[in-house]
């Protein structure tokens, strides 16, 4: 497993993607908050480094990806993707969700992850999120986590995602697929477990798929975007209405003597009258 980064870092990733999403409420700017967070980070990991090159850049540009793009030995294509997207001015990804993902995935790097668990999340976080599939799975592909057959494969997928149903694609590169056939060419990607999954939830929606392969063999699962409270808005949009309801049961009652007075719906002009 091609894992560049040492264990700590990742630890250290996932505290900072963390508590940047936590602390984005306060009233703080954001280079503020990356000098505060650097502070915290262990000084025996690189990340400080990185942090003090997002923050620089955070200047020139207002954003982290064109930061994370020009850091590729430490930040991975798909992460640089991920807040990419959620940078885009008219797009409804949510910067706060796109934290909570690279928390997640930077969090199960650092304990015993496997190649089909990171490759699921984050095939899992395009489909969720509606993120596109063409840049998206070549920016998975360029992760170096994944050797030369996960390469091609990954780009296979990119290829077909839409033509052909994606429990299948996986089925037919499991251990349980090769137990049927002689003459399997292409190489044993997932596990038979893996491969039983897939084969139950074929024609279906593949989100199904993600959370019956979260539940029997513990991959990470992706963020839910959270429903907006709408109730917050309940009570200022009752008392407009109560309003506008007096104001008419009063225009009504007027009428009913005799007749509406208009001349205090205007206002006399200074000077005049």
């Amino acid at each position: 497993m091609n894992d560049r980064l040492d264990r700590e870092e990742y630890v250290e990733q996932t505290y900072f993607f963390c508590t940047l999403r936590e602390r984005m409420q306060q009233d703080m700017s954001t280079q503020d908050l990356l000098a505060a967070i650097r502070q915290e980070i262990l000084s025996t990991t690189t990340l400080p480094y990185a942090l003090d090159f997002m923050a620089s850049e955070l200047r020139l540009t207002g954003g982290f990806a064109t930061a994370m793009a020009r850091l590729p030995h430490y930040f991975t294509p798909f992460q640089t993707y991920v807040v990419a997207e959620a940078e885009e001015a008219e797009g409804r990804f949510d910067f706060r969700i796109a934290l909570e993902i690279l928390q997640r995935e930077a969090e199960y790097r650092a304990q015993n992850h496997s190649l089909q668990g990171i490759f699921l999340f984050q095939f899992e976080t395009l489909c969720r999120n509606r993120l596109g599939y063409d840049r998206g799975l070549e920016a998975m592909a360029g992760d170096p986590i994944y050797n030369d057959q996960w390469c091609e494969w990954i780009l296979t997928v990119r290829r077909q995602v839409g033509l052909v149903d994606f429990a299948d694609m996986i089925y037919v590169r499991s251990e349980l697929y090769r137990k049927t056939r002689d003459d399997m060419e292409k190489p044993v990607l997932f596990g038979e477990k893996e491969g039983k999954i897939a084969l139950a939830n074929r024609r279906k929606d593949p989100l199904y798929l993600f959370s019956a392969l979260e539940r029997h063999l513990g991959y990470p699962s992706v963020p839910r975007p959270k429903p907006e409270d709408t109730q917050r808005h309940v009570l200022p949009i009752l008392q407009r209405k109560v309003e506008r309801m007096e104001m008419r049961m009063k225009l009504l009652e007027e009428e009913l003597r005799g007749g509406i007075d208009l001349a205090r719906f205007y206002t006399e002009k200074k000077g005049e009258g």
